[in-house]
C-alpha cells in the first residue's frame, strides 16, 4: 500500500537543531527534507560534499553562502540552486520566526546528463 506524505506535515514546534529527513534513498540518489528554524551553520564551518546537491526552498527564508561568491544568496520560497560536488557552502541565516523547509536532492556525477 502506498502511503501519502506531506512535506509540510509533522514539523516539530521546538527545533533546537536542523531536522534532516531522508525521503528517498537509491543508488547514487538521496532526497531529503531539511527543516530549519533560525539555525545557521557553525562559524567557520563549510559543507564540502562529494555529491551534487540541488536544493529548493519551499517555505521560509534563508541566506546561503557559496565560498567563491562575495554575497550570500538570499532565498525565498520557489528559489532553487544547484551546488556542484565539492563546492564549499554554508547556511548563513534562516528565518527565526517560521520554519524554513528545504527539499534537497543529492546525486552522484554518474547521473549528470
Amino acid at each position: 500500500m502506498t502511503k501519502t506524505l506531506n512535506l509540510f506535515a509533522d514539523i516539530p514546534e521546538n527545533l533546537p537543531e536542523e531536522l534532516f529527513e531522508t525521503l528517498l534513498l537509491a543508488k547514487g540518489l538521496r532526497i531529503e527534507r531539511i527543516v530549519s528554524h533560525g539555525q545557521a551553520s557553525p562559524a567557520d564551518f563549510w559543507y564540502d560534499q562529494s555529491e551534487n546537491e540541488w536544493v529548493l526552498l519551499l517555505q521560509g527564508a534563508a541566506k546561503l553562502r557559496i565560498e567563491d561568491r562575495k554575497a550570500p544568496l538570499e532565498l525565498v520560497p520557489g528559489d532553487h540552486v544547484l551546488i556542484a560536488a565539492h563546492t564549499r557552502h554554508r547556511v548563513d541565516w534562516t528565518d527565526p520566526n517560521q520554519p524554513t523547509i528545504w527539499l534537497a536532492i543529492h546525486y552522484s556525477s554518474a547521473l549528470d546528463g
